[in-house]
């Protein structure tokens, strides 16, 4: 029967799955080494980076130089926690939200837009007022308005200035420019490439702080682990791609 077939798992046996182990709190903002798939909080895993190039987990060597660029995020494994922690993620952009209100910076569109929809979401299965024919007409109308809106025009915006540091390559006219925070460091290089009539955008190399960027990290990322109460814009300098031995 159905109920045979059933068995509750209370949260205490999962634990060891879904937290940190070097803060032993939930995930948030999960990130993965990519060397050996051990995962830890993002703000974790790069502090622990700064002074160490191997993982906490296993001792693996994730790379001798440039570790943070063999992180990636888990939003397979972030979603699992969420969906098993009650209240975990309306705790964590309720935390999110004060942060910014405290240093009176402005709340990104991408904290307010999950905080609005954990909200909405959560009051509608306590109300008892959502319908599966209802959310699945719902769910179809909000993706077609995001077709058609400029989606990335709400997102946080970064303000950068890309400067070559390379006899090699000659400067952008318009050095100056204003993106989505979520834009990678890969878009750059195309933006950077297209401009300079590059024949490969992997011919480059983008540095902060004198240190290469990976190219799957995004400006939002770099802001807060390389810029960090830096003012802006956030200087970034480009060169011809370099082989590291």
């Amino acid at each position: 029967t159905p109920k045979m077939l059933t068995r509750k798992i209370k949260l205490w046996d999962i634990n060891a799955h879904i937290t940190c182990r070097l803060c032993n709190g939930y995930l948030i903002d999960a990130t993965t080494v990519t060397e050996c798939l051990h995962t830890f909080c993002r703000s974790c895993l790069v502090k622990y980076l700064e002074e160490n190039n191997t993982c906490p987990t296993c001792r693996i060597v994730i790379h001798q130089s440039h570790p943070l660029q063999y992180i990636g995020h888990d939003r397979t494994m972030q979603d699992i926690v969420y969906k098993l922690v009650p209240g975990l993620q309306e705790a964590e952009m309720k935390k999110q939200r004060e942060f910014y209100h405290k240093l009176g910076m402005e709340v990104p569109g991408d904290i307010k837009g999950e905080m609005c929809s954990t909200k909405q979401h959560l009051d509608s299965h306590r109300n008892g007022e959502t319908k599966p024919d209802e959310n699945s007409n719902k769910e179809a109308s909000e993706e077609k308005q995001e077709e058609d809106n400029d989606y990335h025009r709400s997102d946080e915006q970064v303000s950068i200035c890309l400067e070559c540091n390379s006899s090699k390559l000659r400067g952008l006219k318009r050095k100056w420019i204003r993106c989505s925070a979520q834009a990678t460091v890969l878009h750059l290089k195309k933006f950077i490439a297209k401009k300079l009539n590059l024949s490969s955008f992997n011919e480059l190399d983008i540095l902060c702080n004198e240190e290469i960027l990976g190219k799957d990290h995004t400006l939002k990322f770099v802001v807060v682990t390389r810029w960090r109460f830096k003012k802006a814009p956030l200087l970034l300098h480009y060169r011809p791609k370099m082989d590291l031995l």
